[in-house]
């Protein structure tokens, strides 16, 4: 008779002659040698680092993406008799999965809706692996790779975004600044004397600085009115 132990976060599936008996709870348990033999199976969530895969997405681009699965072993019994290794055939799983999960998007949802994609991926493997007794929790894709040639291309569509988005903010202040101005000039002609305030705190506010220099407008009927003055004034012949 052997006393075997099983920890608080395992379980032992327990064989007599090669066939499977029961499964062993945490605590000392008794094997007997020779006709018994058992397997430990760790219960805790477990981590599958995804090698870095190149896919092609929906739209015909070459990336590398890899990813991290997280899964834990719900049935012990399963997980031993269903499959070989769980653990390979995880990592494999997740491989041709996520493959054909970029493969299924455009590289535009890929960069901007990875948690939509990752949840794809995780659903698939969660279901491929239930037979063998694995509940995967979470799939979490780490980096996308790109080319660099399609990185340039990218680079230049966010600086023609961006300067898009700036002419369009400068026109619409500009519109806001005519309107104001049209507002104002209406005020000035409907106010009399207005402009003529208007003016003289302007001339205050640049008389200020003595490097400025102001050049006063004459309005043409003034120049007019000192051209009649200078024919009258002329002695006729």
């Amino acid at each position: 008779m052997s006393i075997k132990q099983i920890i608080q976060y395992e379980k032992g599936v327990k064989f007599m002659l090669g066939k499977y008996i029961g499964t062993m709870e945490p605590g000392w348990r008794l094997v007997w040698p020779i006709f018994q033999s058992y397997r430990k199976i760790d219960l805790r969530v477990k981590a599958v680092d995804v090698p870095n895969q190149e896919a092609i997405t929906k739209d015909n681009i070459s990336v590398g993406v890899n990813a991290v699965i997280y899964y834990k072993v719900q049935d012990a019994d399963k997980a031993v008799l269903e499959v070989e290794n769980f653990y390979y055939a995880i990592s494999q799983l997740a491989q041709t999965t996520m493959r054909n999960a970029v493969g299924q998007v455009d590289l535009d949802d890929l960069l901007s809706q990875r948690d939509r994609v990752s949840e794809n991926i995780r659903k698939i493997i969660d279901d491929a692996t239930d037979p063998w007794g694995i509940k995967v929790s979470n799939v979490e894709l780490k980096d996308i790779v790109l080319p660099e040639e399609m990185k340039r291309v990218i680079g230049k569509q966010a600086e023609a975004e961006r300067e898009k988005r700036a002419m369009i903010i400068k026109a619409e202040g500009e519109v806001i600044a005519a309107d104001n101005m049209s507002k104002a000039a209406k005020v000035l002609a409907e106010s009399k004397g207005a402009l003529h305030l208007r003016t003289l705190q302007s001339i205050n506010d640049i008389s200020s600085d003595q490097s400025n220099t102001i050049v006063f407008a004459v309005p043409l009927e003034i120049l007019r009115a000192f051209e009649s003055f200078g024919k009258k004034d002329q002695p006729q012949q």
